[in-house]
């Protein structure tokens, strides 16, 4: 599959971020993340972030052999609006309310998330790292947007061990 768009936008009615995902087939997957399922996820799409390597051009600047033609790409634009004229909904039209979801790091240094539904859909989103850092920007500006005051940085959560003897608070 390929994505030809992705956007992140709120939903202040449902209090949720729904992510449409585009391909070049004009299919349109649509998928609501709730603040609460944000919140869990972002810590691991961090970690994602941080298994990025460094790049190489300083490497290849250093060598003597003579630099790779690098394939053309084009860059990705955020100025136009997301195209929905003719869109087919493989899942449906009804957005896919996430419960579970699945990282899987490929040996190319691509991602594969895999959105679940309970028990009922799935749909798994291939990512290069690019899109990653795309996405997570989404996701980031959809929150702030929702003003759902959540903590998405983008270095990796320091772990906090419980004091022995006291017992942590929840929120119900």
């Amino acid at each position: 599959m390929q994505i030809r768009q992705l956007q992140v936008a709120c939903d202040h009615l449902q209090d949720r971020l729904l992510l449409r995902v585009a391909t070049q087939a004009d299919e349109e997957v649509r998928i609501w993340l709730t603040r609460r399922f944000l919140r869990d996820l972002w810590p691991h799409l961090a970690g994602l972030l941080d298994q990025q390597p460094a790049p190489l051009a300083p490497l290849a600047a250093a060598s003597d052999a003579p630099p790779a033609e690098a394939p053309p790409t084009e860059a990705p634009s955020f100025e136009q609006a997301f195209r929905d004229d003719k869109a087919t909904y493989p899942l449906g039209a009804t957005p896919l309310l996430t419960s579970e979801i699945k990282f899987d790091t490929m040996s190319d240094g691509s991602f594969n998330l895999t959105f679940r539904e309970g028990r009922e859909r799935s749909f798994l989103l291939p990512l290069t790292p690019d899109l990653l850092q795309m996405l997570c920007a989404m996701l980031r500006a959809g929150a702030e947007q929702a003003q759902w005051n959540l903590a998405l940085d983008y270095a990796a959560p320091a772990v906090v061990t419980p004091t022995p003897g006291k017992r942590p608070s929840h929120l119900h």
